[in-house]
């Protein structure tokens, strides 16, 4: 189970240098249910992932399966939509919890997103987040990555 929240940033962080930057690329190849390849890359690290997830908004069902590179580019061909690319920096918080934080890239650029995973829904319900948060954004679809990939979509 992923029990996730998620909020959009208005000012990043001071000393975001610090933590080590994921260069994320993501094609969804469905979105009832989301099924998304992904690839992940810092420095000489790369990871290619094909992610099943249920519907739902904090909390929904979520596999993922190692892919190949071969398989990772044969698939982001048949994507629905453009390809989402941002930048993913993993900030430590309280609790040994972490905050993903994404800048988006291309056109997406200027959407600043931050996302937390939970072990259980009772500590998602009473986590309070830091002060340079902004709006809290985990019940509404449009900020679901699967969405902001449509050609229209608008945030």
């Amino acid at each position: 189970m992923e029990i996730e929240r998620k909020f959009l940033i208005d000012a990043l962080p001071e000393n975001l240098q610090q933590y080590p930057a994921w260069l994320l690329e993501q094609a969804y190849l469905c979105r009832k249910p989301v099924v998304r390849v992904r690839r992940e890359e810092c420095g000489e690290e790369k990871q290619y992932i094909l992610t099943y997830k249920s519907q739902g908004l904090m909390v929904r069902e979520e596999y993922n399966l190692p892919l190949d590179e071969e398989a990772y580019s044969h698939l982001k061909e048949k994507a629905d939509g453009r390809v989402i690319t941002k930048k993913r920096y993993r900030i430590p918080a309280e609790k040994g919890l972490t905050i993903e934080l994404d800048i988006f890239e291309g056109e997406l650029a200027g959407l600043v997103l931050a996302e937390v995973e939970f072990p259980d829904e009772e500590t998602a319900k009473s986590w309070q987040p830091p002060q340079w948060f902004g709006r809290e954004v985990t019940y509404e679809k449009t900020y679901h990555n699967s969405n902001l990939s449509l050609p229209d979509s608008k945030f």
